[in-house]
């Protein structure tokens, strides 16, 4: 075990322990317990909007399981990825501006808040709340599954410890600080997202002479490394077009990137958030995948391509610089990560406990002492079943990342968008999509048919569409006919 390499490491994690505390001690508790820890008080500046969007978005997949896919599949996958870049402009152009003021109109903490405003309607929230939960418990094994490898394969340490020492880490310091804390240190984890990806990309280029050379050491590989398509030319037109669907426009309906839109403090933040956060994503995604499609030609096999990125880390870096930008995939994981497990634990709280389950329990005198100690027992709780999941992980954690994404995104998507933008939605409109998305999706991912090369969530959205458009339209007509 490298103490150059663990000494680095041990300081950021006692640096994001200490942040946490401190956001707990600054938060300002005016609007009430509920209000600090789900929304941080609806303060942030577009900076950090612009911060805690970009990291949240870039995860285990993008910094582990995304470049060990470009290590397979070549520059063909690092082209790909940048289809990824409108992805947090899109994001807050759609839903930012009107998502803040509805959810300041409504005084809603949750994305399930603002469903229950829209449509009045509580199997709307008790559905979404089930599918987000399941949703969040595979995109958080993936994380889980990445910063175990992540440590095991740096600091030497066995799958199983790097695992527990991660969970660790991100449960407590998430269910220390709340909302505030998990921003917060999404802003310092963003900045050494970015400077660990220049650093290991000026690193890879150096050690492979020049970039035209590692080009061409992997065309001698495989020729099919240096195209747009890949090996056996798996990246094909409706693949693209399906990861476009995936990656960049379904991140709109992902519940953790759609309730930075309602925590902000001015539209002046908004707009800056979408220039920084456009921005932060476009670097970090071409440099990490460019990084893993490039890393063939200095490390040409590994046992796993998930461990390609800190492979590359050892090889092209100085250990103690290695243990500096060690954080930052560790940076991207656990900023997904702690975004979600705050909204679950919101889910679990907010949505279900004390809306449906104890609805007195928000409005008793002892509250604002009983709730903290229940939010801890909710997350820890949560924390602990996705450890137990993660201890048996899949080959390649990228493609359960896209499967949870694609799940969440069959259900919010066109209740969130519509439901924002047509007067004509209703609650049977989107009960039925939620139903007809996750419906569907859940069995073309299943059984698979040939759909060539479609992937499942474009006609899982289409099927979802169609259904949210004919019930609202019926219901619509039905309650509103016609004058004459």
């Amino acid at each position: 075990m490298n103490s150059q390499l663990l000494i680095p490491m041990a300081l950021y994690l006692v640096a994001v322990f200490a942040l946490a505390l401190y956001s707990r001690k600054q938060g300002d508790r005016s609007g009430g317990f509920l209000n600090e820890y789900l929304l941080g008080s609806r303060s942030m500046g577009g900076f950090v909007l612009a911060m805690t969007l970009a990291a949240t978005y870039a995860s285990a997949s993008s910094f582990i399981g995304g470049p060990g896919a470009a290590y397979k599949m070549g520059l063909g996958w690092a082209l790909l990825a940048m289809i990824q870049l409108p992805a947090a402009w899109l994001t807050l152009g759609v839903l930012g501006k009107k998502f803040a003021i509805e959810s300041r109109r409504h005084n809603a903490l949750t994305l399930n808040d603002m469903l229950y405003a829209r449509y009045k309607n509580r199997a709307v929230v008790i559905f979404a709340s089930l599918a987000l939960l399941l949703a969040f418990f595979g995109t958080m094994v993936v994380q889980f599954v990445g910063g175990a490898r992540l440590l095991q394969t740096v600091t030497g340490l066995s799958y199983t410890h790097g695992l527990m020492l991660f969970a660790f880490t991100v449960g407590v310091y998430t269910t220390i600080g709340g909302f505030r804390a998990v921003v917060m240190t999404d802003t310092v984890q963003g900045i050494m997202m970015i400077i660990g990806t220049i650093a290991l990309l000026v690193g890879i280029i150096h050690a492979g002479g020049s970039l035209g050379e590692m080009i061409t050491d992997l065309h001698a590989i495989d020729p099919a490394l240096v195209t747009p398509y890949g090996p056996n030319n798996f990246l094909s037109e409706p693949f693209m077009l399906s990861f476009w669907v995936l990656v960049c426009f379904g991140v709109i309906g992902l519940p953790h990137a759609a309730v930075r839109c309602m925590s902000y403090k001015s539209s002046k933040s908004l707009h800056k958030g979408m220039v920084i956060s456009t921005a932060m994503v476009a670097l970090l995604m071409l440099g990490m995948h460019l990084a893993g499609a490039l890393g063939r030609a200095i490390v040409p096999e590994i046992d796993n391509p998930d461990q390609i990125m800190p492979t590359l880390m050892m090889t092209v870096l100085p250990p103690v610089v290695a243990g500096v930008f060690l954080a930052g995939p560790m940076a991207a994981i656990m900023s997904t990560i702690d975004s979600q497990l705050i909204q679950a634990s919101a889910t679990l709280l907010k949505d279900l406990y004390l809306n449906y389950i104890n609805p007195n329990a928000a409005n008793a005198p002892d509250s604002e002492s009983k709730l903290p100690t229940l939010s801890l027992w909710v997350t820890g709780i949560f924390s602990l079943l996705v450890f137990a999941a993660a201890t048996n992980p899949p080959d390649m954690i990228i493609w359960l990342n896209l499967l949870a994404f694609g799940g969440m995104q069959a259900v919010f998507l066109w209740p969130l968008v519509l439901g924002l933008y047509w007067k004509k939605a209703t609650a049977s409109g989107a009960l039925a999509s939620m139903i007809t998305g996750l419906g569907s999706y859940a069995a073309l991912s299943t059984f698979k048919p040939d759909m060539g090369g479609v992937h499942a969530i474009v006609p899982s959205l289409a099927i979802s569409l169609f259904a949210f458009l004919l019930v609202s339209g019926m219901q619509y007509t039905k309650t509103h006919p016609a004058t004459t």
